[in-house]
Protein backbone atom coordinates (compact mmCIF):
# COMPACT_ATOMS: atom_id res chain seq x y z
CA UNK A 1 0.00 0.00 0.00
CA UNK A 2 1.12 3.12 -1.03
CA UNK A 3 1.79 5.83 1.69
CA UNK A 4 0.51 9.26 1.77
CA UNK A 5 2.67 12.34 1.36
CA UNK A 6 4.07 13.69 4.66
CA UNK A 7 3.66 17.18 5.04
CA UNK A 8 6.60 18.83 5.62
CA UNK A 9 6.93 20.24 9.63
CA UNK A 10 7.06 24.53 10.28
CA UNK A 11 10.57 23.96 11.19
CA UNK A 12 11.53 22.10 8.06
CA UNK A 13 9.49 25.11 5.54
CA UNK A 14 11.17 27.73 7.55
CA UNK A 15 14.47 26.17 6.97
CA UNK A 16 14.39 25.91 3.72
CA UNK A 17 13.54 29.11 3.14
CA UNK A 18 16.13 30.74 4.87
CA UNK A 19 18.47 29.19 2.80
CA UNK A 20 16.44 29.60 -0.39
CA UNK A 21 16.77 33.55 0.67
CA UNK A 22 20.32 33.51 1.52
CA UNK A 23 20.77 31.54 -2.01
CA UNK A 24 18.86 34.04 -4.13
CA UNK A 25 20.61 36.60 -2.03
CA UNK A 26 24.15 35.25 -2.47
CA UNK A 27 23.57 34.97 -5.99
CA UNK A 28 21.61 38.28 -6.65
CA UNK A 29 25.27 39.78 -5.38
CA UNK A 30 27.58 37.80 -7.55
CA UNK A 31 25.27 38.99 -10.65
CA UNK A 32 25.38 42.87 -9.85
CA UNK A 33 28.59 43.04 -7.50
CA UNK A 34 31.02 41.38 -9.70
CA UNK A 35 29.85 39.93 -13.26
CA UNK A 36 27.21 42.18 -14.62
CA UNK A 37 29.54 45.22 -13.77
CA UNK A 38 32.40 43.84 -15.42
CA UNK A 39 30.36 42.61 -18.56
CA UNK A 40 30.65 38.96 -17.33
CA UNK A 41 27.85 36.94 -17.66
CA UNK A 42 26.35 33.24 -16.34
CA UNK A 43 24.73 30.75 -18.85
CA UNK A 44 20.90 29.30 -18.97
CA UNK A 45 18.03 31.82 -18.22
CA UNK A 46 20.16 34.11 -16.21
CA UNK A 47 22.82 34.96 -19.32
CA UNK A 48 19.50 35.58 -21.71
CA UNK A 49 18.53 38.30 -19.06
CA UNK A 50 21.89 39.79 -18.74
CA UNK A 51 22.22 40.25 -22.64
CA UNK A 52 18.66 41.61 -22.68
CA UNK A 53 19.39 43.95 -19.81
CA UNK A 54 22.40 45.44 -21.33
CA UNK A 55 20.58 45.95 -24.72
CA UNK A 56 17.21 47.21 -23.56
CA UNK A 57 16.20 50.08 -20.63
CA UNK A 58 14.64 47.50 -18.37
CA UNK A 59 16.56 45.81 -15.04
CA UNK A 60 18.13 42.88 -15.03
CA UNK A 61 15.74 41.36 -11.76
CA UNK A 62 12.81 42.22 -14.15
CA UNK A 63 13.73 39.75 -17.08
CA UNK A 64 15.01 37.29 -14.13
CA UNK A 65 11.49 37.52 -13.29
CA UNK A 66 9.51 37.63 -16.45
CA UNK A 67 11.85 34.78 -18.38
CA UNK A 68 11.28 32.02 -15.51
CA UNK A 69 7.59 32.75 -15.30
CA UNK A 70 6.86 30.22 -17.91
CA UNK A 71 9.23 27.61 -16.47
CA UNK A 72 7.52 27.52 -13.48
CA UNK A 73 4.60 25.76 -14.81
CA UNK A 74 6.26 23.13 -16.57
CA UNK A 75 8.04 22.85 -13.11
CA UNK A 76 4.72 22.30 -10.80
CA UNK A 77 3.91 19.78 -13.62
CA UNK A 78 6.92 17.95 -14.31
CA UNK A 79 8.12 18.32 -10.31
CA UNK A 80 5.52 19.52 -7.98
CA UNK A 81 3.60 22.56 -5.83
CA UNK A 82 6.88 22.39 -3.24
CA UNK A 83 9.05 23.16 -6.12
CA UNK A 84 7.29 25.30 -8.32
CA UNK A 85 6.71 27.72 -4.65
CA UNK A 86 10.19 26.97 -3.51
CA UNK A 87 11.39 28.09 -7.42
CA UNK A 88 9.04 31.06 -7.47
CA UNK A 89 9.81 32.68 -3.82
CA UNK A 90 13.69 32.14 -5.24
CA UNK A 91 13.35 33.88 -7.86
CA UNK A 92 11.23 36.47 -6.36
CA UNK A 93 14.17 36.97 -3.99
CA UNK A 94 16.81 37.18 -6.18
CA UNK A 95 15.07 39.54 -8.79
CA UNK A 96 13.99 41.95 -5.71
CA UNK A 97 17.63 41.74 -4.78
CA UNK A 98 19.53 42.54 -8.39
CA UNK A 99 16.77 45.77 -8.61
CA UNK A 100 18.57 46.80 -4.75
CA UNK A 101 21.45 46.52 -5.90
CA UNK A 102 21.37 47.75 -9.28
CA UNK A 103 23.14 50.74 -8.65
CA UNK A 104 26.14 49.37 -6.25
CA UNK A 105 29.03 50.38 -7.19
CA UNK A 106 30.94 46.91 -8.30
CA UNK A 107 33.71 45.24 -5.75
CA UNK A 108 36.33 45.25 -7.86
CA UNK A 109 37.06 46.68 -11.73
CA UNK A 110 39.76 43.72 -12.11
CA UNK A 111 37.81 40.84 -14.69
CA UNK A 112 39.54 38.20 -13.60
CA UNK A 113 39.01 38.92 -9.65
CA UNK A 114 35.27 38.86 -10.52
CA UNK A 115 35.36 36.12 -12.79
CA UNK A 116 37.10 34.02 -9.93
CA UNK A 117 34.74 35.42 -6.99
CA UNK A 118 31.22 35.99 -9.02
CA UNK A 119 31.83 32.87 -9.66
CA UNK A 120 32.42 31.26 -6.59
CA UNK A 121 29.72 33.28 -4.79
CA UNK A 122 27.00 32.65 -7.62
CA UNK A 123 28.00 28.47 -7.70
CA UNK A 124 27.16 29.14 -3.72
CA UNK A 125 23.87 30.61 -3.88
CA UNK A 126 22.49 28.44 -6.72
CA UNK A 127 23.67 24.91 -5.05
CA UNK A 128 22.02 26.52 -1.95
CA UNK A 129 18.58 26.84 -3.40
CA UNK A 130 18.87 23.44 -5.30
CA UNK A 131 19.76 21.32 -1.93
CA UNK A 132 16.88 22.75 -0.13
CA UNK A 133 14.14 21.86 -3.08
CA UNK A 134 14.33 25.10 -5.58
CA UNK A 135 15.27 26.32 -8.84
CA UNK A 136 16.81 29.87 -10.21
CA UNK A 137 16.92 29.39 -13.65
CA UNK A 138 13.92 27.82 -16.14
CA UNK A 139 16.97 26.24 -18.39
CA UNK A 140 17.25 22.55 -16.41
CA UNK A 141 13.29 22.22 -17.12
CA UNK A 142 13.67 23.00 -20.78
CA UNK A 143 16.57 20.45 -20.88
CA UNK A 144 14.76 18.29 -19.17
CA UNK A 145 11.71 18.10 -21.95
CA UNK A 146 13.91 18.37 -25.13
CA UNK A 147 15.55 15.15 -23.95
CA UNK A 148 12.74 13.55 -23.81
CA UNK A 149 12.15 14.43 -27.69
CA UNK A 150 15.23 14.60 -28.77
CA UNK A 151 17.00 11.73 -26.89
CA UNK A 152 19.53 13.92 -26.23
CA UNK A 153 21.50 13.74 -22.66
CA UNK A 154 20.04 16.82 -20.05
CA UNK A 155 23.83 17.96 -19.98
CA UNK A 156 24.50 17.83 -23.98
CA UNK A 157 21.20 20.14 -24.56
CA UNK A 158 22.42 23.07 -21.67
CA UNK A 159 25.88 23.05 -23.36
CA UNK A 160 24.55 23.68 -26.51
CA UNK A 161 21.82 26.13 -24.99
CA UNK A 162 24.70 28.15 -23.10
CA UNK A 163 27.28 27.90 -26.21
CA UNK A 164 24.58 29.72 -28.11
CA UNK A 165 24.28 32.32 -24.88
CA UNK A 166 27.87 32.85 -24.71
CA UNK A 167 28.06 33.50 -28.40
CA UNK A 168 25.32 36.16 -28.20
CA UNK A 169 27.23 37.55 -25.39
CA UNK A 170 30.49 38.07 -27.73
CA UNK A 171 28.58 40.14 -30.38
CA UNK A 172 26.77 42.13 -27.31
CA UNK A 173 29.64 42.40 -24.74
CA UNK A 174 32.74 41.68 -26.69
CA UNK A 175 34.64 38.22 -27.81
CA UNK A 176 37.11 38.81 -24.05
CA UNK A 177 34.01 39.39 -22.33
CA UNK A 178 32.35 35.96 -23.98
CA UNK A 179 35.38 34.42 -22.91
CA UNK A 180 35.77 35.51 -19.01
CA UNK A 181 31.97 34.48 -19.24
CA UNK A 182 32.81 30.26 -19.67
CA UNK A 183 35.55 30.58 -17.51
CA UNK A 184 33.00 32.40 -14.77
CA UNK A 185 30.11 29.28 -15.17
CA UNK A 186 32.78 27.01 -15.13
CA UNK A 187 33.66 27.46 -11.72
CA UNK A 188 29.94 28.66 -10.33
CA UNK A 189 28.75 24.94 -12.09
CA UNK A 190 31.65 23.17 -9.97
CA UNK A 191 31.13 25.19 -6.82
CA UNK A 192 27.27 24.32 -6.57
CA UNK A 193 28.30 20.79 -7.15
CA UNK A 194 30.67 20.87 -4.34
CA UNK A 195 27.57 22.69 -2.41
CA UNK A 196 24.51 20.13 -3.94
CA UNK A 197 26.68 16.68 -3.66
CA UNK A 198 29.02 18.01 -0.17
CA UNK A 199 32.45 18.15 -0.24
CA UNK A 200 33.02 14.31 1.44
CA UNK A 201 32.24 12.94 -2.25
CA UNK A 202 31.84 9.30 -1.85
CA UNK A 203 31.99 6.63 -4.47
CA UNK A 204 30.29 3.13 -4.51
CA UNK A 205 32.92 0.38 -5.23
CA UNK A 206 31.57 -3.31 -6.74
CA UNK A 207 34.41 -5.83 -6.36
CA UNK A 208 34.25 -9.55 -8.09
CA UNK A 209 36.70 -12.40 -6.60
CA UNK A 210 36.43 -15.72 -5.95
CA UNK A 211 38.12 -14.65 -2.34
CA UNK A 212 34.99 -12.56 -1.42
CA UNK A 213 34.68 -13.60 1.85
CA UNK A 214 38.54 -12.27 2.62
CA UNK A 215 38.15 -9.27 0.69
CA UNK A 216 34.80 -8.16 2.68
CA UNK A 217 36.34 -8.95 6.31
CA UNK A 218 39.53 -7.22 5.23
CA UNK A 219 37.46 -3.70 4.26
CA UNK A 220 35.35 -3.82 7.04
CA UNK A 221 38.24 -4.15 9.97
CA UNK A 222 40.64 -2.20 8.00
CA UNK A 223 38.84 0.87 6.33
CA UNK A 224 35.77 0.67 8.99
CA UNK A 225 33.34 0.35 5.86
CA UNK A 226 30.18 -1.89 5.93
CA UNK A 227 30.26 -4.16 2.65
CA UNK A 228 27.24 -6.27 1.31
CA UNK A 229 27.29 -9.46 -0.27
CA UNK A 230 25.32 -9.74 -4.19
CA UNK A 231 24.69 -13.14 -5.21
CA UNK A 232 25.82 -13.60 -9.09
CA UNK A 233 26.28 -15.80 -11.68
CA UNK A 234 29.48 -16.04 -14.16
CA UNK A 235 28.23 -15.20 -17.67
CA UNK A 236 30.58 -17.30 -18.88
CA UNK A 237 31.80 -19.55 -16.32
CA UNK A 238 28.07 -20.09 -15.30
CA UNK A 239 29.15 -20.55 -11.74
CA UNK A 240 27.74 -18.78 -8.92
CA UNK A 241 29.50 -16.06 -6.60
CA UNK A 242 29.45 -13.11 -4.54
CA UNK A 243 30.52 -9.66 -5.16
CA UNK A 244 31.27 -7.07 -2.74
CA UNK A 245 29.22 -3.90 -2.74
CA UNK A 246 30.54 -0.89 -0.37
CA UNK A 247 30.53 2.95 -0.37
CA UNK A 248 33.60 4.88 0.69
CA UNK A 249 34.88 8.32 0.58
CA UNK A 250 37.29 9.27 -2.15
CA UNK A 251 39.84 9.43 -0.08
CA UNK A 252 39.29 5.72 0.76
CA UNK A 253 39.66 4.48 -2.63
CA UNK A 254 43.80 4.05 -2.77
CA UNK A 255 43.06 2.16 0.45
CA UNK A 256 40.47 0.14 -0.75
CA UNK A 257 42.48 -1.17 -3.81
CA UNK A 258 45.61 -1.81 -2.20
CA UNK A 259 43.32 -4.26 0.30
CA UNK A 260 41.68 -5.66 -2.34
CA UNK A 261 44.57 -6.63 -4.20
CA UNK A 262 46.62 -7.79 -1.62
CA UNK A 263 44.12 -10.70 -1.38
CA UNK A 264 43.54 -11.02 -5.25
CA UNK A 265 45.76 -9.49 -7.46
CA UNK A 266 43.07 -10.36 -10.35
CA UNK A 267 39.69 -9.23 -8.73
CA UNK A 268 37.46 -6.94 -11.02
CA UNK A 269 37.19 -3.52 -8.84
CA UNK A 270 34.40 -0.86 -10.62
CA UNK A 271 33.96 2.19 -9.19
CA UNK A 272 31.23 4.96 -9.71
CA UNK A 273 30.56 8.37 -8.41
CA UNK A 274 27.43 8.62 -5.75
CA UNK A 275 25.20 11.89 -5.67
CA UNK A 276 24.43 10.93 -2.30
CA UNK A 277 23.79 8.68 0.83
CA UNK A 278 21.10 8.28 2.40
CA UNK A 279 20.10 5.97 5.70
CA UNK A 280 21.86 2.14 6.30
CA UNK A 281 24.79 1.70 7.73
CA UNK A 282 26.45 4.11 6.32
CA UNK A 283 28.69 5.59 9.20
CA UNK A 284 32.06 4.56 9.41
CA UNK A 285 33.58 2.06 11.79
CA UNK A 286 36.63 2.18 14.39
CA UNK A 287 39.66 0.63 12.72
CA UNK A 288 41.85 -1.93 14.99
Amino acid sequence: MVKNHKKMTVGEIVKRFIFITIGAILMAVALEVFLVPNQIIDGGITGISIVLSAITPLKLGVFLFLINLPFLYVGYKQIGKTFAFSTLYGIIVLSLTTMYLHHFEPFTNEKILAVLFGGLILGLGVGLVIRFGGALDGTEIVAILLSKRLRIPVGQIIMIINVFIFITAGFVFGADSAMYSIFSYYIAAKMMDIVVEGLDESKSVTIISNEYEEISSAIMQRLGRSTTMIYAKGGYSQTDTQMIYCVVTRLEIAKLKTVVQEIDKNAFISIQNVADVLGGNAAKADIH
